[in-house]
């Protein structure tokens, strides 16, 4: 039986003249407890694992290739070719497929070249490509329903195509969503390839640097997956309840959990059973609907919306094993006792209930930290303090000066010293203090400077 020809170049990658040589003075006979095996067995282990792990990479990736290519061919192509869908509509279906479909192809012939480095350091700055159809792929379906419905020549187009020998079953709808399933793999593929390779190695530095780049990739699309799950079950609940005036949906809600729970009354009253929905900031009580009600005999009632940012939860009890527990709400406005005979799920909601209040009042305490740092005085106490105790002497001329210095009597001539007519430049210095015995200021500072009387 023959090899695959995809099977020799990853075994002339890793021959065994690329094998981690070190030099021998540092390649003791290294002892292991488990197992009992030396250094030079562990890097054999090392190397298989890595022989193996590329084998998986690449046949993966061909699999991946040959599914990419029915989109390509069977659907873009010809749907291009016949004009069976507007430009507009097949580019809200398909988005980027087609340079998705090229770069792996790329990407594919340097695996099976044997060039596992450099195939991923050229393929990781066309990433971009995958988080834009990421971030399309929830329009993509929504279009593709609707030309479903609307369109029927794609539709029997579509049926026609999906009946080949080739999708083996497969749908247009299981195709879609490969890209964003293969970035997962990628990541796992790859961090177990550098995992094996020696920091040595000359595509060490490249596959490390590929797998931080691929990780962001993966966390985008499933942070993506999460907020449309998210979304989905707030629009859920959104269609369980009765009314217009019924909205739960909020821009960043998160949807936590929900389930039945027994209100316990503070008076004499019988207790009630009751629909608890939990969000990130909201906790929403309901009651259903009268079972013969001609149209929402399967709806809930809103009854009452109790906000987390203000709220305090405690467990009154089932802290021990015992048959179920109650928990205590307390709000501004409302004190609520909620009791629940299965102990699991008591004690998950009072988790719950916990962590959503807690997140929203360290939130609250961040922000309100924030905004009193911002808020920053006109004239800070120090500067003031400065301005009153070292405020500048007033100017000659100025009032203030005039009432420090004594009055002078005329001269014989009936000029004042302050008739001068030449210009002078006042300085803003302190004027000398003046002695109780002195009549006027002395002849050398009459002759330097005009004094106003």
């Amino acid at each position: 039986m023959s090899t695959p020809s995809y099977y020799t170049p990853v075994e002339r990658h890793l021959t065994s003249g690329e094998e981690i040589r070190v030099p021998m003075a540092s390649r003791p006979q290294l002892r292991y407890p488990a197992g009992g095996t030396n250094l030079e067995e562990q890097r054999t282990r090392w190397e298989r694992k890595r022989v193996r792990t590329a084998k998986e990479l690449i046949e993966t990736e061909q699999r991946y290739f040959e599914q990419l290519e029915l989109v390509a061919v069977y659907f873009i192509e010809i749907l291009t070719a016949k004009g069976t869908l507007r430009p507009e509509e097949r580019g809200a279906i398909f988005c980027t497929f087609k340079s998705i479909h090229s770069i792996n192809r790329t990407l594919l012939n340097d695996l099976e070249e044997g060039n596992l480095g450099q195939g991923f350091e050229r393929f990781c700055p066309q990433l971009h490509l995958y988080t834009t159809y990421t971030d399309n792929m929830e329009h993509a379906l929504k279009v593709l329903q609707g030309q479903i419905k609307k369109n029927k020549q794609f539709a029997r187009f579509k049926k026609l195509q999906e009946s080949r020998a080739e999708f083996h079953g497969l749908k247009l709808e299981d195709l879609l969503p490969l890209p964003l399933q293969r970035i997962h793999q990628y990541k796992h593929l790859l961090r177990d390839l550098t995992e094996n390779t020696h920091p040595d190695h000359p595509e060490f530095q490249q596959l490390k640097s590929a797998v931080r780049v691929i990780s962001e990739a993966s966390q985008h699309i499933q942070d993506q997956a999460r907020r449309r799950e998210n979304h989905l079950q707030v629009l859920r609940v959104q269609k369980l309840l009765k009314g217009r005036r019924s909205k739960v949906l909020a821009a960043g809600r998160q949807y936590i959990r929900e389930g039945w729970l027994t209100t316990v009354p503070s008076k004499g009253e019988e207790i009630k059973h009751r629909m608890f929905f939990l969000f990130s900031d909201l906790l929403l009580m309901t009651k259903p609907c009268h079972p013969l009600h001609p149209v929402h005999s399967d709806r809930l009632v809103w009854q009452r919306a109790y906000p987390l940012a203000e709220g305090r939860v405690e467990k009154v009890f089932g802290h021990t094993r015992s048959q179920g527990g109650l928990i205590s709400l307390t709000f501004p406005e409302e004190k609520l006792l909620v009791m629940s005979n299965d102990q699991e799920d008591i004690n998950n909601w009072y988790r719950c209930l916990s962590a959503a209040i807690g997140r929203l009042q360290s939130r609250a305490t961040v922000t309100q930290r924030r905004d009193n740092l911002a808020r920053r005085p006109l004239r800070p106490a120090q500067n003031s303090t400065q301005t009153n105790t070292d405020s500048p002497v007033p100017k000659a001329g100025s009032k203030r000066y005039l009432s420090d210095q004594p009055r002078e009597e005329p001269s014989a001539s009936g000029h004042t010293e302050n008739d001068c007519t030449e210009p002078k430049q006042i300085k803003l210095m302190p004027h000398p203090a003046l002695r109780p015995d002195d009549s006027g200021p002395s002849a050398e500072q009459a002759g330097s400077s005009c004094t106003i009387l």
